[in-house]
């Protein structure tokens, strides 16, 4: 079984892009989705109006990351039950940090061009390890602008693959789907790393205090410094 990570901003077009992939690879009945969230999603009913099987976990109150880690084994394990020649994963990244690749599995950004010419400099891991960087909503913005994204996207990530997608014609999701076919087969993830380490914090935040001052800030904390006026 292949597995795909993608990962992006919310609402960047996530689903619509991966939709539209398995519209062009013509594979939908051997392929399943994993959507890795935190609160609540609807993408689900998408996947189910598509006839893709879809399993839906919410991170809650813990970090996307460390949730995606601790549960993507047995997402492929439900896989390669499943007889699925291709599993995708799909995650938000919140705080645009988030790093849910893994050394060896073809990973996939998804940003959109409505976002800001500069974003991909604001987004860390998440753009700067990806295989490749679909960007959408780019018939929404002007040539220009797109050109100067693209150029923002190569100054942060030399060696991705950037393909732009329509996520309502569908354009370019052919050329991506060229990509996927490369792709190699895993019986599983154990012993396999991560690109990247996930964000680190242990602190009596993190276990449930609510109280703001320094008396009640302990573990691993990290302090601005502010210039004296």
């Amino acid at each position: 079984m292949k597995l795909i990570t993608v990962a992006g901003p919310p609402s960047s077009g996530k689903t619509s892009v991966i939709l539209k992939l398995l519209e062009n690879m013509k594979v939908k009945e051997h392929v399943g989705v994993v959507k890795f969230d935190c609160l609540t999603s609807f993408d689900q009913e998408r996947y189910e109006e598509a006839g893709i099987p879809v399993q839906t976990g919410y991170s809650g109150k813990i970090c996307p990351d460390h949730f995606f880690v601790s549960n993507i084994e047995d997402a492929v394990q439900w896989g390669i039950k499943a007889g699925y020649d291709l599993l995708i994963t799909e995650s938000a990244g919140l705080c645009n940090r988030c790093s849910p690749y893994i050394n060896g599995i073809l990973s996939i950004c998804v940003i959109d061009n409505l976002s800001g010419v500069k974003t991909p400099r604001k987004i860390g891991p998440m753009l700067k390890l990806a295989d490749i960087v679909v960007v959408t909503k780019g018939d929404i913005v002007s040539q220009a602008e797109r050109e100067v994204f693209a150029f923002n996207i190569k100054q942060v990530n030399a060696a991705a693959r950037i393909v732009f997608v329509n996520g309502i014609t569908g354009q370019g999701a052919f050329l991506l789907s060229k990509y996927i076919q490369e792709t190699r087969d895993i019986p599983t993830l154990k012993d396999m790393k991560l690109r990247f380490t996930t964000p680190a914090a242990v602190c009596s935040y993190c276990t449930g205090e609510t109280r703001i001052g320094e008396s009640y800030q302990n573990g691993m904390m990290k302090k601005m410094e502010f210039d004296s006026l």
